[in-house]
């Protein structure tokens, strides 16, 4: 169900007793997202802005680009090509949302859209390199993201252990919404 967005009335309206008070659905408006100057990829771009702390950009794009070199360096072929790999690899198709039905909450198992599906992936591929033991950021991110292109690391893990949650809870399906 979409959000609930109040209608904002104009000056003349708020003396009009005829005017009621109702609620609107609207959609919120997509922005596009702009598009990475180096690799003129929207995912790259994306991937700088979930790394970025603390506002500071510059410092989350030269992370990448140095990821994305050492991973050139030692797998020999494009980047990209290996980033859009693992992000392929990492996407989950379903997940379990809570649902609270008569007093209790069931873990109810619901398809992934596309866009919240990379997302997700982005997510766990940053915190499963900040998470692991090494030397710099840069080592870290490079290896979790030729680990996941790979099919393996903990970014993986996390998605096979997502898909084991939405299939054991698969006897709730019927509470979807």
């Amino acid at each position: 169900m979409p959000r609930r967005k109040r209608v904002r009335r104009s000056e003349s309206d708020k003396h009009n007793k005829d005017t009621s008070r109702k609620y609107e659905y609207r959609r919120g408006v997509r922005r596009l997202e702009v598009v990475d100057p180096k690799y003129q990829s929207r995912k790259v771009a994306s991937f700088i802005g979930k790394l970025m702390v603390d506002g500071k950009k510059s410092l989350a794009e030269r992370i990448l680009y140095q990821a994305f070199a050492l991973i050139e360096q030692r797998q020999k072929r494009p980047a990209l090509e290996v980033f859009e790999q693992a992000i392929k690899n990492a996407t989950p198709t379903v997940e379990v949302k809570p649902r609270r039905v008569g007093g209790s909450t069931y873990q109810v198992p619901v398809n992934v859209r596309d866009e919240r599906g990379i997302s997700l992936a982005m997510r766990w591929l940053i915190h499963s390199a900040r998470a692991r033991t090494g030397k710099s950021m840069v080592e870290k991110l490079a290896n979790e993201i030729m680990d996941a292109a790979a099919g393996q690391g903990a970014t993986i893990k996390k998605r096979e252990e997502t898909h084991r949650m939405a299939e054991s809870n698969k006897a709730f399906i019927h509470y979807r919404w």
